[in-house]
């Protein structure tokens, strides 16, 4: 693991949490932090004894505020823009997935980039201050790192149009009643119960983890039949590890599974 500037990290059993730390700015996602969050992807990608992957924000008020909107004058050009997009998809996308599971404990402003990276998790958990939204179109621009598009798959179509065009910030409340956050709990509590939940799917079958991401991501993108047979097929799959026999002969002899990822 290296010695991040922007990212401090904390290891436990089966888990790892990144707190982004960028304090002054409200953890702000400028270059940096961006290329240090890759490197830790790099460094999770290959870690076997990190099995949960949680990401949080330093600091009472932000998860991550949005982009570092000083970085915004540099860019000249509509390619530029349009290059800064695409590298900040690509980052995302290897969040999003990632073979393991990543928890979002958002514990306050997750605006803009934030909220883009909120939704590169698996699972959001809140704290009861946080706020989400999309302001983008308050600078004259859109979201750029998958706003439109992952919010519309989940809160759907118009209400995500909605969120966009106005730049409005929903309660940690409302973004549940939408879909968008899976459970609230009081901030003091938030990084306890995050560990809480990553030490419970530490414990999971990581190779049923993995596809159980990959049947609902790749059969989003299909018609149900299609996605159907994705699942039989990845179904399949998880009967052909050791993982499927530990598991079976554990319930069996009425005793914890031991699973080792194979």
């Amino acid at each position: 693991m290296s010695n991040w500037k922007h990212i401090r990290s904390d290891q436990g059993e089966g888990w790892v949490l990144l707190t982004l730390s960028r304090p002054k700015v409200l953890n702000a996602l400028n270059r940096e932090l961006l290329e240090e969050l890759n490197e830790a992807v790099d460094w999770i990608e290959k870690t076997d004894s990190v099995r949960v992957v949680i990401i949080t924000g330093s600091g009472e008020k932000a998860f991550v505020a949005g982009a570092d909107i000083s970085e915004f004058n540099e860019i000249k050009a509509a390619s530029q823009a349009e290059q800064m997009a695409l590298r900040g998809q690509s980052l995302f996308r290897r969040i999003e997935n990632l073979h393991k599971p990543v928890i979002m404990a958002v514990n306050g402003y997750a605006l803009g980039g934030g909220c883009e990276l909120a939704m590169c998790g698996d699972i959001i958990l809140a704290a009861e201050n946080a706020r989400f939204g999309q302001p983008e179109v308050n600078l004259g621009i859109i979201p750029g790192y998958g706003g439109t598009q992952r919010l519309a798959r989940a809160v759907g179509k118009n209400m995500a149009k909605y969120l966009c065009m106005t730049g409005e910030m929903i309660t940690a409340a409302e973004a549940q009643r939408l879909g968008l956050v899976q459970k609230i709990v009081p901030a003091p509590e938030l990084i306890k119960e995050a560990k809480q939940l990553a030490g419970q799917l530490a414990q999971k079958a990581p190779l049923a983890i993995q596809l159980i991401k990959k049947s609902i991501h790749n059969g989003l993108d299909v018609d149900l039949g299609t996605g159907l047979q994705l699942e039989a097929s990845y179904f399949g799959l998880s009967f052909n590890t050791e993982d499927r026999t530990e598991g079976v002969n554990a319930f069996l002899e009425k005793r914890a599974p031991r699973f080792k990822g194979k």
